[in-house]
């Protein structure tokens, strides 16, 4: 048996710990050792179903008390667990469906668990020839006063290996994808994550709202706890969605201690705590605020924490982190207690000589400056290191491609048109990423494929978005700088050039418009001293996204060559 599977069965016997689902209405709690009977029960039903070791399932669902007992089942079963993105109500059915059937086929699924509140989808995939199982239904044959069933010799066999998390990345294209992670892979960045965050079941409290279907919320938010036998408190995204004040109230009733999310959450809540009643939370439990899986604002945790403060969250409670699906979750973590650190920089020397020279803003006041927050060491087991072009090493503070080796990089992907490799010849895999270490902490400037060239500029989209985002009107997270090659496309021109693309309510007031366009021009040249080739003004929902919610540069692309 591996080692997570070992782990997560010691936990299910021992932890009187548990998780609570149905806030802010029905609240239930079910201790894991509750979860656990209810997983054996399920994974019983799908061996004598024909489930066979090494099956690839997939698992679509909207509710944690579903999910945590039917993934656990799976692995029980000797299975791996995939979590199909979920359509929003503005999917298009036929569409979502004709891919998700591409999904299944790529992954080799050999059926889907079907919970609510999508159980309406069932018609749709079974017309397709899908297998469908509805998770509420899976177990029932054995009643609560039988003993629970033996564990399937199946999760015995399981070796490190064997797959247990088939990934679907949120790319930029609707090409799909899956990074295979395996039980080796999984066990080592829990374990790593654990350590790093100091995470103790006698002390911690997790709350999340965090999507299932995204690596942060399935791997950090219900796989960890429900393996190490930790307190969790979850809702889902449209709970927190619906009402993002929620998200401070379950901390403050259930004493949390422990959360994550993406950097525009936090900007949310931030706004919503600045409306909050004096004395109506209570906030000073939380030791561990995760911000990651997206750029993250100094300027956004800021406002957080200084709303928060009314309420005793401290300042230092905040983790800058950076993860990937490629090594199950997390790839480094800023030290706990230390708030968010700022690495501030010549901007000039990064665009030029991509070297990260260290700025004093006080001293030299007039100097163009860029700030990136420092994202600590990598994770126990981690190596990272920075290359340039040629695969030269490169040294302190010298941007490069950040590259990533250890036990829990995925061996490889899934692909449409099969397994690809993710690993060279010495174990390290490419990130992606623009970067630079400095003194052994990972500092993240940009995805390479977005860095915008302009008279040998190496300009980063995100501090043009940042500064669009300032403008009156526009909404923020919802700004994408395109990258026009030279000669192509929208607005195009002899050299590489950009667009931005702004959503705004006033979207359709052409008088509205201009007066955006003028002043997201006059706030660029500005803050990044580049000029766009254009500004896009579009209506609030217009930018395409990721079925995690991050914006998509290469369709933004599309959509306005369409």
């Amino acid at each position: 048996m591996s080692r997570f599977l070992d782990l997560l069965l010691t936990s299910a016997a021992q932890s009187p710990r548990g998780m609570t689902t149905g806030e802010p209405r029905e609240p239930v709690r079910r201790s894991w050792a509750q979860v656990h009977s209810t997983a054996r029960r399920m994974a019983a039903d799908l061996v004598d179903g024909g489930l066979r070791p090494g099956t690839s399932v997939a698992v679509l669902a909207g509710e944690p008390a579903l999910i945590a007992p039917a993934a656990q089942a799976v692995w029980l079963a000797g299975g791996s667990v995939t979590m199909l993105h979920q359509p929003t109500p503005r999917t298009d059915l036929a569409e979502w469906a004709e891919d998700t059937v591409r999904v299944l086929g790529m992954i080799g699924a050999g059926m889907v668990l079907l919970g609510p509140p999508f159980d309406p989808l069932s018609d749709v995939l079974t017309q397709r020839g899908i297998t469908v199982r509805p998770i509420a239904e899976l177990g029932t044959a054995f009643s609560d006063t039988d003993a629970d069933p033996p564990i399937p010799v199946l999760a015995e066999g399981n070796g490190e290996d064997d797959t247990a998390l088939l990934q679907l990345t949120s790319g930029s294209t609707a090409e799909p994808k899956a990074v295979r992670i395996t039980h080796g892979n999984l066990y080592a960045n829990l374990t790593a994550m654990v350590t790093a965050s100091e995470l103790k079941v006698e002390r911690d409290v997790m709350v999340s709202w965090l999507p299932l279907f995204h690596d942060m919320g399935m791997v950090g938010f219900l796989t960890v706890p429900m393996t190490v036998g930790l307190e969790l408190v979850t809702v889902t995204p449209v709970d927190f969605l619906s009402r993002p004040l929620l998200w401070a109230e379950l901390i403050s009733k259930y004493g949390g201690t422990v959360t994550a999310a993406p950097n525009f959450a936090y900007a949310v809540l931030g706004r919503q705590l600045g409306r909050a009643e004096d004395g109506s939370l209570d906030l000073s439990s939380m030791r561990f605020a995760l911000n990651g899986a997206e750029p993250i604002d100094p300027d956004a945790v800021a406002s957080f924490t200084t709303a928060g403060a009314r309420f005793g969250l401290r300042k230092e409670c905040v983790v800058a982190a950076y993860g990937m699906a490629e090594t199950a979750l997390g790839v480094s973590f800023a030290p706990i207690e230390t708030g968010l650190q700022v690495d501030t920089i010549d901007a000039d020397q990064l665009e030029a000589n991509r070297r990260a020279v260290v700025v004093d803003p006080e001293v030299e006041a007039d100097r163009p400056v860029r700030r990136f927050p420092l994202l600590g060491p990598p994770l126990p087991g981690l190596a990272a290191r920075v290359v340039d072009g040629q695969g030269r090493v490169l040294g302190e503070r010298e941007v490069g491609s950040i590259q990533l080796r250890g036990e829990a990089v995925t061996p490889g992907y899934l692909t449409v048109h099969g397994p690809v490799a993710t690993q060279d010849a010495d174990g390290w895999l490419d990130t992606g990423d623009q970067g630079y270490l400095t003194g052994g902490i990972v500092v993240v400037c940009g995805r390479l494929k977005d860095v915008i060239i302009m008279g040998g500029r190496n300009i980063y989209p995100t501090d043009i978005e940042r500064a669009a985002a300032e403008v009156d009107g526009v909404r923020a997270g919802n700004v994408v700088a395109v990258r026009l090659d030279a000669g192509s496309g929208v607005g195009s021109s002899k050299r590489e050039s950009f667009v931005v693309v702004v959503e705004s309510r006033r979207a359709g007031d052409a008088e509205a418009e201009q007066l955006i366009r003028k002043e997201v021009t006059a706030r660029v040249v500005s803050s990044v001293g580049v000029r766009p080739a254009r500004v896009v003004v579009l209506a609030p929902a217009s930018l395409p996204k990721t079925p995690s919610g991050k914006l998509r540069r290469a369709a933004t692309r599309e959509l306005l060559d369409a």
